[in-house]
């Protein structure tokens, strides 16, 4: 029998306990679950793509059926070459969903073997966003129970360091 096997995109910058709890819930219906993490060279990250790509591999170490990968090409692109069907897609808001929607029909036009597959964010983290979670640690604010403490102390330095840079 064909292995499942999903791929959850996006650009993780940083990975929210959000993120973390899609993804646990994700890899409990595939038999593999890819985090995709998108490198996009228009945007500016944070975190550089080997870190995201580290820092979530860290989490997950010992989630057997969670990979982590990035890419840095069309999405359904990505999805073929690793003989995946289904893109999974968090939500949050019926904003997300607009934007979600269209990106999934998109996609489904370019190749109509994928599917998506959109999963609603738990309650408790139905307001969380990397942007909200960067703009709170940037002010010198705390993150906790918003990231993972790997994330936490990683946003530390990097607001630590990036404060240093100004002065």
């Amino acid at each position: 029998m064909k292995k499942k096997v999903a791929i959850y995109p996006g650009s993780f910058d940083p990975i929210t306990n959000g993120h973390i709890d899609i993804i646990q819930r994700g890899a409990e219906i595939f038999d593999e679950l890819i985090v995709a993490v998108a490198y996009n060279p228009q945007k500016v990250s944070l975190f550089s793509e080997k870190e995201r790509v580290d820092i979530i591999r860290q989490i997950f170490k010992n989630r057997k059926n969670i990979k982590v990968e990035s890419f840095s090409c069309l999405l359904v692109d990505y999805v073929a070459r690793r003989q995946a069907k289904v893109v999974m897609k968090g939500l949050r808001f019926v904003s997300d969903f607009e934007y979600e929607f269209q990106m999934a029909l998109t996609n489904r036009r370019m190749n109509n073997q994928v599917e998506t597959l959109f999963m609603m964010a738990s309650e408790p983290y139905s307001y969380l966003s990397s942007g909200l979670v960067k703009e709170i640690a940037s002010l010198g604010g705390s993150v906790y129970g918003m990231v993972p403490k790997l994330v936490e102390k990683r946003l530390k330095e990097k607001f630590r360091k990036k404060s240093k840079e100004r002065k």
